[in-house]
């Protein structure tokens, strides 16, 4: 099968011939590729950010396709059924499952394209199937689908349920990327009366406006902008989507007393935490790698079409075009580019 592959850091990945991946376990299921996706994270692995990714491994954590074979062990799927694979691989028994913490299951977690091959090809085996897959809804647009692998509970968990977002509450987020913008749609769940979205580009900005943005700015003028329409306080919750030293301080400068500072960006390098400066603010830093457990109710918001999906997807292409994919997704702000759909 035809698959994309990690070279190492700072290396163009190599698009080529792999061994087809076979059930290794009970649990396992195989899923053929119908669409996938490019995270932000794989961004992070090409530059090296991510150390148990190793060079040959196929990349991508994303996706939605069709089983193509089904461990002895696995009930809940059959050969034919179309299933969104969860970035989160979950056995659902141990320690960390049983705490909901499935991001640091025993025999899961974050795996796909990590530490075992991805979904950046035509086949991936899925571990731990009966809690990593899930049934698509009837009628449900499977393009849009892809998002609820990864960028729709990342932003739901870790940015607006860490971050604590409220009823009248408000609401920063440092970074209009798509898990910025995730956070964004998802933090109306939650009807808080202020949220600002901060971006040095200016289409994510008007994007963000779109889907519900009261505020926009751009770094330089954000801690104007927000003080301006919190009375001078900051925000109660400030969420910090781009995972670089310089937006992870920035959020500790827009934090109110009592608020949240809830990381959601994933980091290569040390950011300094300024104590000096909140040691008597009364605030909590949080951080999270995203449980997916969110993930039905999420599926249920998309199919009652009250989850606007289908406009994170700016770009789409054939697997053969991967690397222009990678190349376009790399220069998002010149290319207006949010979500990549890869069409296998």
């Amino acid at each position: 099968m035809r698959a994309l592959t990690y070279a190492g850091a700072n290396q163009t990945p190599v698009l080529k011939d792999v061994a087809k991946p076979e059930l290794q376990k009970a649990s396992d299921a195989v899923v053929k590729l119908k669409y996938s996706t490019i995270c932000g994270t794989d961004l992070h692995i090409l530059k090296g950010d991510v150390p148990t990714m190793a060079e040959g491994r196929v990349l991508g954590h994303e996706g939605v396709g069709v089983v193509d074979a089904v461990g002895a062990g696995v009930t809940s799927f059959k050969v034919g059924d179309p299933v969104l694979i969860s970035c989160i691989s979950a056995c659902g028994t141990c320690e960390y499952c049983k705490r909901g913490m499935n991001s640091h299951c025993a025999s899961g977690g974050w795996s796909l394209g990590n530490t075992i091959d991805g979904t950046q090809a035509e086949y991936v085996r899925i571990p731990n199937a009966e809690n990593s897959l899930y049934s698509v809804p009837e009628g449900v647009d499977e393009k849009a689908l892809v998002m609820l692998s990864d960028i729709f509970p990342t932003g739901f968990e870790c940015g607006v349920l860490n971050g604590k977002v409220a009823p009248g509450g408000t609401v920063v987020i440092v970074g209009s990327g798509p898990v910025g913008l995730a956070a964004l749609i998802t933090a109306q769940f939650y009807s808080p009366s202020v949220i600002v979205m901060v971006d040095g580009d200016e289409n994510r900005l008007e994007v963000a406006k779109s889907l519900g943005a009261t505020h926009t700015a751009t770094p330089d003028k954000a801690i104007e902008v927000v003080k301006s329409v919190t009375d001078g306080k900051g925000c109660d919750s400030v969420i910090e989507a781009v995972g670089i030293p310089e937006t992870f301080h920035q959020c500790q400068e827009l934090v109110a007393p009592g608020g949240v500072i809830a990381n959601v960006g994933v980091h290569g390098v040390k950011a300094d935490l300024h104590l000096e400066n909140l040691w008597d603010k009364n605030i909590a830093v949080t951080t999270r790698l995203v449980d997916t457990t969110t993930t039905p109710m999420l599926l249920k918001m998309l199919a009652a079409r009250k989850l606007p999906a289908e406009k994170m997807i700016t770009h789409e292409f054939k697997f053969e075009e991967m690397l222009k994919a990678y190349e376009i997704f790399g220069k998002a702000g010149v290319n207006k580019a949010l979500k990549m759909l890869i069409e296998m």
